[in-house]
């Protein structure tokens, strides 16, 4: 296994979803730099391996990457990955990345699972063109504002979102985007995996009573987007 940075996409749910190229990179790393290494565990338990295993998070990413630089100057062959899909989108991994492009380290890419790919797949929503916001800011402000930016917007809006402000969220859209269509993508590939799809006020129609758990990604059609009225909602 050639010297450099392996970034290799885990499982968003489905501990199945894990390619065979990822676990023949996992069990020949030097080592594996992990978001929590305790959910790596996991993982790794699963399929009987047993590199060694570091963190590496948003807390201390910044501080590890020097160190890292000469591990693999060296010739180490380091894999990286996040508690789930694809490390740097909403991730870590984007620090460690520039640190060993600027060194001249070779990285390489291990493609998976992704929610953003699969949500945009399963929304029905136009694909070609698309626009990925990561989690919206926290305080009403800010989440008002980016929300402001998408009344016109063209092209389809992916982002993440926390179940414990998912209600929060739809109540907002309901206010400043009541006529666009919302898909909630929840808990994908495991076994209470759910889609929604509808206008805010009936998103928040089919969550009412409910606690809502498991990680969430949100999709918002374009502006100017409905389905065909002879096509059945996905």
């Amino acid at each position: 296994m050639q010297p450099g940075l392996y970034l290799v996409a885990t499982p968003i749910g489905n501990l199945a979803d894990l390619s065979s190229r990822a676990l023949e990179i996992l069990r020949e790393a030097t080592l594996i730099l992990a978001e929590d290494t305790r959910h790596t565990r996991k993982l790794l338990s699963r399929y009987d391996i047993h590199t060694p295993l570091q963190s590496s998070h948003a807390h201390n990413e910044a501080r590890q990457t020097d160190a890292l630089v000469r591990r693999i100057r060296d010739g180490a062959a380091v894999a990286l990955v996040t508690d789930s899909g694809m490390p740097c989108i909403s991730d870590p991994g984007a620090r460690t990345v520039a640190a060993c492009r600027a060194a001249g380290l070779p990285v390489w890419g291990v493609p998976g699972p992704s929610a953003v790919t699969l949500g945009l797949a399963l929304s029905g929503f136009p694909a070609d063109r698309f626009v990925f916001e990561g989690f919206l800011p926290v305080k009403s402000g800010g989440r008002a504002r980016r929300i402001e930016t998408w009344r016109e917007e063209e092209r389809t809006v992916v982002f993440f979102e926390s179940p414990h402000r998912l209600l929060r969220l739809l109540g907002e859209l309901h206010e400043m985007l009541p006529d666009r269509l919302v898909f909630v993508g929840r808990e994908l590939t495991k076994h209470y995996e759910e889609h929604l799809l509808g206008h805010p006020a009936e998103l928040l129609a089919a969550f009412e009573g409910r606690a809502v758990k498991g990680e969430c990604v949100v999709l918002i059609a374009p502006c100017s987007f409905q389905f065909k009225d002879n096509a059945p909602r996905p």
